[in-house]
């Protein structure tokens, strides 16, 4: 694996070990910014221990324990309520990446995520250990291996990367109880391209909270937007939209590795420029860089990609930087790969 920033390329060493902008990479991938707070959670340390995965940099303290518990119950419950495919062996059919004037209705509003029959190119970034953490989707590409995620699901900003070479995966169409299911196979991702801004811990890092990746294609030589298709990129919207967001919250919140989906309107972050906020309910760690589809209309007709969930101060309150020109710099430099 290969990690990029604009304005520079972090090179593998002999042994196949990777090195960080520091010539280091950071011994357990944990936060220590004071930028912390606005962030889904804090990245996992390394060591195999059987603790909650994380996705991120941790969020504001006593944030999460504001919401009721009845709105958690009911939300498990709808959750649990949908079944996945029954084994990875079952191969559902995959949805399309186009976008429609019409066909079918959009989605009403609503103030708490539901279970989401999805996106085919939705799915889970995957750890060495067979671990899923951080969502991530399918943005279409002309030679269709690049995926979006949150930069902070990779590296805490201004640190090194989190991971070694080979240890990532991609498993759109996650579903099922305990390891759960790969309805689309498990995709090694093969490059990894952060914006300086976050690489640098820049003033404005938060505005560049997000990651293209760049897979491999599977056994059989298909890349994987032939497989479960995308959602295109939008490089200049509005911040006031109504988008569809997906994500996978964690085990403790969703034991049925389900994706949740809230359509919702955004509007400008107050405290962020360049930074949309939603309300939303249901979207605990795990939903970390998940994509934010404006104009979605149904899983064959997604709409536009204009950012991925990168935070918030509760599970009910969202953050994402909102994509432009120099996203799209960042993606076209992954995608020229």
């Amino acid at each position: 694996m290969t990690w990029h920033s604009r304005t520079s390329t972090t090179t593998t060493t002999p042994d196949g070990r990777g090195m960080g902008r520091d010539g280091a990479r950071q011994a357990d991938g944990s936060a220590a910014t004071d930028r912390a707070s606005r962030d889904r959670d804090a990245t996992r340390p390394r060591d195999g221990a059987a603790v909650a995965r994380a996705d991120g940099r941790k969020r504001r303290a006593g944030g999460r324990g504001a919401r009721p518990f009845l709105l958690v119950l009911l939300l498990g419950l709808t959750l649990n309520s949908c079944a996945g495919p029954a084994s990875s062996a079952t191969r559902p059919r995959a949805t399309g990446s186009g976008e429609s004037a019409a066909r079918a209705a959009a989605p009403e509003p609503r103030s708490s995520a539901v279970a989401f029959a999805g996106a085919s190119s939705v799915g889970v970034l995957i750890d060495s250990q067979g671990e899923h953490f951080c969502t991530a989707s399918v943005v279409n590409s002309p030679k269709g291996n690049v995926i979006a995620t949150a930069a902070h699901c990779l590296q805490d900003a201004g640190g090194d990367p989190a991971y070694e070479p080979g240890e990532l995966e991609f498993a759109p169409g996650f579903t099922g109880q305990g390891k759960g299911t790969y309805p689309y196979g498990r995709w090694k991702v093969g490059s990894v391209h952060l914006d300086e801004r976050w690489t640098d811990d820049a003033e404005d890092a938060d505005a560049a909270d997000y990651a293209f990746l760049t897979l491999a294609p599977d056994a059989r030589g298909r890349q994987v937007q032939k497989v479960v298709g995308a959602a295109t990129p939008d490089w200049s919207s509005a911040p006031d939209r109504r988008v569809t967001v997906v994500g996978y919250p964690n085990k403790q919140h969703n034991p049925g590795n389900l994706p949740i989906a809230c359509t919702t309107d955004t509007r400008p972050d107050p405290d962020l420029p360049q930074t949309l906020l939603m309300e939303c309910a249901g979207f605990w760690e795990g939903t970390s860089g998940g994509p934010w589809l404006a104009d979605y209309r149904d899983a064959k007709h997604q709409g536009r990609l204009i950012g991925v969930l990168s935070g918030g101060d509760t599970d009910s309150e969202s953050t994402a930087a909102l994509f432009d020109d120099r996203t799209r710099e960042l993606y076209e430099e992954a995608a020229g790969r």
